[in-house]
């Protein structure tokens, strides 16, 4: 027997601008908030790309004690930025112990300077309102 949901669907209507004409603070932060890159917006991601950003190239290790992760959870992030082209990564042995390197690419760069122009977009926002 299946289970019914108890959640109620909330609607949630848009208070309209008191002036009309005139454009709302709220529609200018949302639009600029929607054009956030998703893929480094999480903290874990942001924090690996902004590292890379400072450095040329940083270990798997590196990146693990800089971030305070686990091996999973970072290796899982790793990987979606390396299948978005943002880092490239490059494993290799150092005497017989492996080593995974990961260096940050042009367009990986270009995503965090467009992310920062966004995050600075919508601080110059909120400041004016």
């Amino acid at each position: 027997m299946a289970k019914q949901s108890t959640a109620k669907q909330v609607t949630i209507k848009k208070p309209e601008s008191a002036s009309t004409g005139s454009s709302d603070v709220r529609t200018k932060t949302k639009s600029a908030a929607q054009h956030l890159d998703r893929l480094i917006h999480e903290r874990l991601r942001l924090g690996i790309i902004s590292a890379l950003a400072a450095n040329e190239s940083l270990t798997f290790s590196d990146l693990k004690s800089l971030m305070n992760t686990s091996d999973g959870n970072l290796s899982v992030h790793a990987r979606k930025l390396e299948e978005a082209g943002y880092i490239s990564c490059s494993k290799y042995f150092e005497g017989r112990l492996p080593k995974t390197e990961y260096k940050l690419t042009v367009a990986g760069r270009r995503a965090l300077e467009n992310y920062l122009s966004h995050m600075e977009t919508l601080i110059q926002q909120m400041k004016t309102s």
